[in-house]
């Protein structure tokens, strides 16, 4: 996908893994040097839940971003019910 899009602008982790996987996180981003994807290793394991994990000075910027899957959920239904879901 990153040759079609014609290179990267950020990597974003969500989601449970993304936003407690350090070791996952690290792993997804070895090898992807020529990506110019760089993991400060010191903060992919601290700091708050939102942060950028990659060097400041990097040039495609890797941030962990909290999600609140459960709003998302609620409106859908919500939604839904109140009959202005498009969805089946």
């Amino acid at each position: 996908m990153a040759a079609a899009l014609g290179g990267l602008d950020a990597l974003a982790f969500a989601g449970g893994i993304g936003e407690r996987g350090a070791n996952i996180r690290s792993r997804i981003c070895q090898n992807l040097e020529f990506l110019g994807l760089t993991l400060d290793p010191h903060l992919n394991r601290e700091g708050p839940p939102e942060r950028q994990i990659s060097p400041p000075n990097a040039s495609v910027p890797i941030f962990i971003v909290k999600t609140d899957e459960e709003i998302v959920v609620a409106r859908a239904v919500f939604n839904h019910l109140a009959g202005s879901d498009p969805s089946p």
